[in-house]
């Protein structure tokens, strides 16, 4: 995979938000990434949002593809840029200035599906998935950078603002919470490149099983049920423990809940930062479509 050209005037920043993988003990009608935050704004919303801050030109959702339709119907196809929203409300044609980052849908290919299907594999499908279909529209299109938001990891999103021009540049920027980062398995935002993305892979590759004992030959055994294709179940500190920080623009974020599991999301129900956590402005995060080609408005 290589990356863009880096010209800061044409940067593409891809935003990509792993929803497929291993299910949480949620255990309820509909997927994990749904799960309420505040009324109306729920954990895959506060991903999309944590996107638009970071000042993503494109938001990729991976998800198996029969998760599509719910959540297209709940996001929609694009979301408003939050920093240009009021930029041009002195304008003639306010709608005309706002920034649109259009989102996405991945479905995870058939051959991953239950064999390495986990939310770092998903993080890496993403990635690669824009990378070549921007390849396929134009060499000045293609990703330089892909910033990874995670829903399951609640932090405030707007302390994204001020750091943009470092985001969406050639260095690397992790979010880190006490010390600790996606290193450690934490749902924090974090950029990286196509170098990163091939170590990456291959660390994953070299850590996974799949149907026999690994070795050559074509008498190889066959390893238990339980123990084949175990990428599926790999942890994020698996696959990411390999993140470059020495030369990284690392923020240390003021709090941080995680909500992968019931005990931990009760947690940050009860916390006093669930009141920090709001719905944005109905013209940023609604239900959106794009008027299609030679298609008038009603």
């Amino acid at each position: 995979m290589e990356t863009g050209s880096k010209n800061p005037l044409s940067f593409h920043l891809a935003g990509v938000i792993p929803v497929a993988g291993q299910k949480l003990d949620f255990n309820l009608p509909w997927h994990d990434c749904m799960q309420p935050l505040a009324p109306g704004y729920l954990a895959i919303h506060h991903a999309i949002m944590q996107c638009a801050w970071a000042g993503c030109e494109t938001i990729w959702i991976v998800c198996h593809k029969e998760m599509q339709p719910l959540l297209r119907y709940e996001v929609g196809e694009y979301v408003l840029d939050p920093v240009w929203l009021g930029r041009g409300n002195f304008d003639k044609f306010p709608s005309q200035t706002r920034k649109r980052i259009p989102i996405y849908y991945v479905p995870i290919h058939p051959k991953d599906r239950d064999k390495r299907d986990c939310l770092s594999w998903s993080v890496l499908y993403g990635a690669q998935t824009a990378y070549w279909i921007s390849k396929q529209m134009s060499k000045w299109v293609v990703p330089d950078m892909y910033y990874a938001s995670f829903p399951y990891g609640v932090y405030p999103l707007e302390i994204l603002r001020q750091h943009r021009k470092q985001i969406s540049s050639s260095k690397r920027f992790i979010l880190s919470y006490e010390n600790q980062t996606v290193q450690q398995g934490h749902y924090l935002g974090f950029t990286f490149d196509g170098e990163d993305f091939k170590r990456f892979r291959r660390d994953l590759r070299k850590n996974a099983t799949g149907v026999h004992v690994p070795g050559k030959g074509m008498t190889r055994e066959k390893l238990p049920v339980e123990k084949r294709w175990s990428a599926r179940f790999f942890p994020l500190d698996k696959v990411f423990k390999s993140v470059i920080l020495e030369e990284a623009k690392v923020i240390e974020l003021p709090w941080y809940h995680k909500i992968d599991n019931w005990n931990s999301y009760c947690d940050f129900l009860a916390s006093p930062e669930r009141t920090a956590i709001n719905k944005p402005y109905k013209k940023i995060l609604s239900y959106k479509e794009f008027n299609g080609v030679g298609i008038d408005e009603e």
